[in-house]
C-alpha cells in the first residue's frame, strides 16, 4: 500500500517538531515533503539572540541538519515559497513547482510586525525573526554606531543586549510605563530597567513613534510628542503577525491566526495548522512551549491515536540577557479575584511575587533569583490548593529555606517547560538508555534543547539517578558552554580580575549565560581557589547534596553523617546520636566505610533540627573536599603499631577539614605495614614504620581502583603534615574540577609532582598559599566549646 503524502508548508520549530513526533509514533505512515522559504534546515529561533550576543554561531543553532531529513526520507525544499493552495485538487503551487498532498500542515509561523508609519521601508529598518535579520544587524553594527530598538518586550530587550555586545550605542523605545508589561508587574519592570541601564542600555519610556526619518537610509526617529532622536539602525520588536495569507486565499477561516479545533484541524479535514500561525480558542501563541504541545496533539491526530486534544497552555517567560534573571508565568494582574503576595529583598535585589485566586497559584513573577521558577510553575500547572504552604517567611535559619530537590519532585513534574518534558521521562531515558551527560539527555528527550535554562536541573537529575557514576561519567574540566580550557579560565579570571561566576560567564561570553550543572560548580571552585579571601561562595552553584549538607537517598529522604575525627567518638556523642535518632524516628543507623556513624532516612524538613541537636560538625560525606581520614588505633593500643596513627589521623583531619578540592579527597593513616585502613588506595596515605612514615599519593577506590604511589619516607609527623599541605595545594591549583587525584597524577606525571612537592622552596610557597586559603575559613562554621578536655569543634554548617 503506497504511503499517504504529507506536505508541510513551513520548516520552523513547531512544524518540524510535529514531524519528529509523527516519526516517533509511526515512521512509515507518510511520504513527507517540507517547504521552507529560508535557505536553512530547521533551526532554533529562540537562540537568535545568542548569535547577536556573540555566544553562538548560526551553525550551532541548527536543530535538524540536512542529514536528518535524508535519514528520515523527508524531501526538503529550502529557499522556496508556497504561493497557492488548491483544496479541490489537493495541490500546492510554489515558486518552483506543483506538489500534491493527501494531508497538508500549515506551519507558516509569523513575521515581525512593522509599524505602518512613514519611513518603515527605509534601509536600516529591520525586524528580528530570522538568521538573515540577525546577520544584517551584525553587519550594520560594524559600520554604524547608533541603534534604536522599538519595543521593550522580551525580544526587544534581547536584541538590544545583542547590539550592545556588538559595540553599538543602544536606545530602547517603549510605549508602556514599564518594560515587559505583559509579563512583569511594575516593580519587576523597574528592577529590570535599572539593571539594563547599568549595562549601558538607554530607554525612552511612554514614547510613541510617529515617523522614521531619512531619505534612502534611516537617520532618526520622530515621536508623537514632537521630540526626535538620531539613529543608524531601527529594529522593530513590537510583536509578531501570523502568516495567514495562504489560508485566506484558500478560503479557510482565519482570525488573528488560522482557526483550528482541539485536534489542530482547520475547516478542511485534510488541512491542519500548528504553531504561531494557528489560532486556538481565540489565542495565537508566540512562545515555543505551547507550540510543541500543539505538535504532539497533531501528531496523535495524524497517526490516528486517541488524544484528549489541545486545550490551551499556561505560558512562562524567561529573559536571555546576562545579569538579568527573571521568570514570569500565568496571570500577573491583580484585580477583585486575583491577589498578590510580594517579597522584595533590596539588599540582594531579589523580588518575588505570587498571584492567587481561590486559594490556588495562578501567576508568578521572579526577578534576581529564579531558582524557584520550576517548582512554582509546576504548582501553577497542577492548580494545587496552597493551604499547606507558608506564603511569607522572613529570617528563617539557613537550611530551612524552601527548596525542592529533584528527589522530591514527582515524576509528572515539568522539567523542560519549552518541550514539555517531565522528570519521569528524563529518569526513564537515563536508566533505559544508559545516558550519562546533559547532551545525551537532550538528544533523547529534547529537554534542554530550546532555551536551555533547565540544564542545571537536568544535571541534578543525572546526579541523583546515577549517583557516583554521574561523577565518573562527567568529563573532567569545563563544559560545552565555553571553549575555554581550565587553564585558560584561570588565566582570564586572574588577568581580568573576575570576581563572580556570573561575571565570568558574561565577560567570557559563555554560550549559556546561566551556565550548566558542570560549569556552575566548577567556576565556583575556581573562584574560591583564585580569590580565597574575597570570593563569596555561591551555594546555588553547588550540587544539591552540598547545598543541603546531606546526601539524597533513593526514596527522597537524606543521610546525615557527622564528623568523627579519625573515626573517634565518645559516650556523650553516642548518647546524643541515639537521642536524635529516636526523637526523629530515623530508620537506620550504620557504621560507614569512613569510620563514622551515618543516620539514614532523615526527612528533609527535619534536617536543620537534626543538625542542631546533634551539635556535631558535618563529615562532608557529599563534598568536594576532605571527606575522611581513616585511622587504626596505632601504637597506643595495638601491639603491632609502630607510631601513634590515631593522633596523626586526627591532626590531619583537623588541619585540612575546611579546604575545598577539585574532587573528594580521602586520607588513611595505618599504624603499621599491615595497613588495616587501606592507606595504599587513598588520595594521601600514610603507613607508619619503625623509624618514620611512608607517604603515598594518588590512590583512588571506587569503580576503577588506582593504587597509590610512594612519594617519600619522612621521620616526623610535622613533615607528614607539611608535605600534605603542599600536595593538597598543588592539586587545588592545577587540578581540573571533578578530577580525582589518580587521573591528575597521571596527567601531571609522578616525577614532576615529586619534584615540586619535595622542593623546600616550592613546598613552603604551597603551604603558605594553603594557609592563606584557610584563614578564617572555619569561623562561620564552628564554635569552640569551653570544655578544655574535649577540645572538640562543633556546630552546624551554613547551608
Amino acid at each position: 500500500m503506497p504511503k499517504q503524502k504529507l506536505l508541510m508548508i513551513g520548516n520552523g520549530m513547531a512544524g518540524v517538531r510535529t514531524i519528529e513526533e509523527i516519526l516517533e509514533r509511526e515512521p512509515g505512515k507518510y511520504a513527507i515533503t517540507i517547504i521552507g522559504d529560508e535557505p536553512y534546515p530547521n533551526y532554533n529561533r529562540i537562540m537568535l539572540s545568542n548569535i547577536l550576543q556573540n555566544k553562538m554561531t548560526p551553525s550551532e543553532i541548527i536543530l535538524n541538519d540536512e542529514a536528518w531529513y535524508t535519514d528520515n526520507q523527508i524531501e526538503l525544499h529550502t529557499s522556496e515559497q508556497a504561493l497557492l493552495i488548491d483544496r479541490h485538487t489537493k495541490t500546492v503551487t510554489t515558486t518552483k513547482r506543483n506538489i500534491s498532498y493527501d494531508k497538508l500542515i500549515l506551519a507558516t509561523g509569523s513575521r515581525a510586525f512593522i509599524l505602518p508609519i512613514p519611513g518603515a521601508d527605509l534601509d536600516g529598518v529591520l525586524g528580528f525573526r530570522t538568521i538573515n535579520d540577525t546577520e544584517k544587524m551584525i553587519d550594520i553594527s560594524q559600520k554604524y554606531e547608533r541603534a534604536t530598538v522599538i519595543g521593550g518586550g522580551l525580544l526587544g530587550l534581547e536584541a538590544a543586549r545583542g547590539l550592545l555586545d556588538q559595540g553599538m550605542d543602544v536606545t530602547v523605545i517603549h510605549l508602556a510605563e514599564w518594560l515587559m508589561e505583559t509579563q512583569l508587574d511594575a516593580k519587576a519592570g523597574e528592577l529590570l530597567k535599572a539593571d539594563l541601564e547599568a549595562q549601558g542600555m538607554k530607554f525612552l519610556m511612554q514614547k510613541a513613534t510617529s515617523k522614521i526619518l531619512g531619505k534612502s537610509r534611516v537617520t532618526g526617529l520622530a515621536f508623537k510628542d514632537g521630540t526626535q532622536i538620531e539613529t543608524d539602525l531601527v529594529v522593530m520588536a513590537i510583536g509578531i503577525k501570523p502568516e495567514i495569507e495562504l489560508a485566506q486565499q484558500a478560503n479557510l477561516p482565519t482570525g488573528r491566526g488560522i482557526l483550528v479545533d482541539d485536534s489542530m484541524t482547520t475547516a478542511d479535514p485534510d488541512i491542519f495548522a500548528v504553531g504561531e500561525c494557528a489560532e486556538h480558542n481565540g489565542i495565537a501563541y508566540g512562545l515555543v512551549a505551547p507550540l510543541y504541545e500543539q505538535g504532539k496533539v497533531l501528531a496523535d491526530r495524524l497517526c490516528d491515536i486517541a488524544t484528549k486534544g489541545y486545550h490551551g497552555s499556561k505560558m512562562f517567560t524567561q529573559l536571555k540577557v546576562s545579569g538579568c534573571d527573571l521568570f514570569s508565568a500565568g496571570d500577573i494582574k491583580e484585580n477583585a479575584e486575583i491577589k498578590g503576595v510580594t517579597i522584595f529583598n533590596s539588599i540582594e535585589n531579589k523580588y518575588k511575587k505570587i498571584f492567587m485566586r481561590d486559594g490556588k497559584l495562578v501567576g508568578v513573577v521572579l526577578y534576581g533569583d529564579t531558582t524557584e521558577g520550576n517548582r512554582l510553575y509546576n504548582l501553577l500547572k497542577k492548580e494545587e490548593e496552597l493551604t499547606d504552604f507558608t506564603l511569607v517567611s522572613l529570617l528563617h535559619k539557613s537550611g530551612e529555606v524552601e527548596s525542592t530537590s529533584v528527589a522530591e519532585m514527582s515524576d509528572d513534574a515539568s522539567v523542560c517547560g519549552c518541550n514539555g518534558v517531565t522528570k519521569g521521562a528524563i529518569t526513564k531515558a537515563i536508566t533505559e538508555k544508559g545516558l550519562t551527560t546533559i547532551g545525551e539527555v537532550t538528544a533523547h528527550t529534547k529537554a534542554g534543547g530550546s532555551c536551555g535554562k533547565c540544564k542545571p536541573i537536568i544535571g541534578d537529575i543525572l546526579e541523583h539517578t546515577l549517583g557516583d557514576d554521574f561523577v565518573s561519567a562527567a568529563p573532567a574540566g569545563i563544559c560545552g558552554c565555553t571553549d575555554f580550557t581550565r587553564d585558560q579560565l584561570i588565566i582570564q579570571i586572574r588577568s581580568k580580575q573576575l570576581q563572580t561566576a556570573k561575571e565570568v560567564r558574561h565577560v567570557l561570553a559563555f554560550r549559556n549565560p546561566e551556565g550548566c550543572s558542570k560549569c556552575r560548580p566548577a567556576l565556583n571552585y575556581y573562584l574560591n581557589m583564585v580569590w580565597p579571601q574575597t570570593h563569596a561562595d555561591e551555594p546555588e552553584s553547588r550540587y544539591v547534596n552540598e547545598r543541603l549538607h546531606a546526601n539524597i537517598q533513593n526514596d527522597g529522604t537524606y543521610s546525615v553523617i557527622p564528623r568523627m575525627y579519625a573515626g573517634q567518638t565518645d559516650p556523650q556523642q553516642l548518647i546524643q546520636i541515639a537521642k536524635v535518632a529516636e526523637k526523629y524516628d530515623i530508620p537506620l543507623l550504620k557504621l560507614t566505610g569512613g569510620q563514622r556513624i551515618g543516620l539514614y532516612g532523615v526527612k528533609k524538613e527535619d534536617l536543620p533540627k537534626v543538625w542542631e541537636e546533634l551539635d556535631m560538625r558535618s563529615g562532608f560525606a557529599y563534598g568536594k573536599t576532605l571527606r575522611t581520614v581513616k585511622s587504626c588505633v596505632g601504637s597506643e593500643f595495638c601491639r603491632f603499631g609502630t607510631q601513634d596513627a590515631l593522633a596523626l589521623g586526627e591532626a590531619l583531619e583537623r588541619q585540612f577539614e575546611f579546604v575545598d578540592t577539585p574532587h573528594k579527597f580521602k586520607m588513611g593513616v595505618s599504624g603499621c605495614p599491615r595497613s588495616c585502613v587501606e592507606s595504599g588506595i587513598k588520595d594521601y596515605g600514610i603507613i607508619c614504620i619503625e623509624n618514620g612514615y611512608q607517604i603515598y599519593i594518588g590512590g583512588n577506590g571506587g569503580t576503577e581502583v588506582k593504587e597509590a604511589q610512594l612519594l617519600t619516607t619522612v621521620a616526623t609527623e610535622q613533615e607528614v603534615i607539611d608535605i600534605c599541605s603542599a600536595f593538597v595545594q598543588y592539586y587545588r591549583e592545577t587540578g581540573v574540577y571533578m578530577e580525582r587525584t589518580a587521573p591528575w597524577l597521571e596527567r601531571m606525571g609522578m616525577e614532576h609532582v615529586r619534584e615540586i612537592i619535595l622542593d623546600p622552596a616550592e613546598q613552603a610557597q604551597l603551604k603558605a598559599s594553603l594557609e592563606e586559603a584557610l584563614v578564617g575559613r572555619d569561623d562561620p562554621w564552628k564554635q569552640v566549646l569551653q570544655d578544655e578536655e574535649k577540645q572538640k569543634l562543633y556546630r552546624v554548617e551554613r547551608v
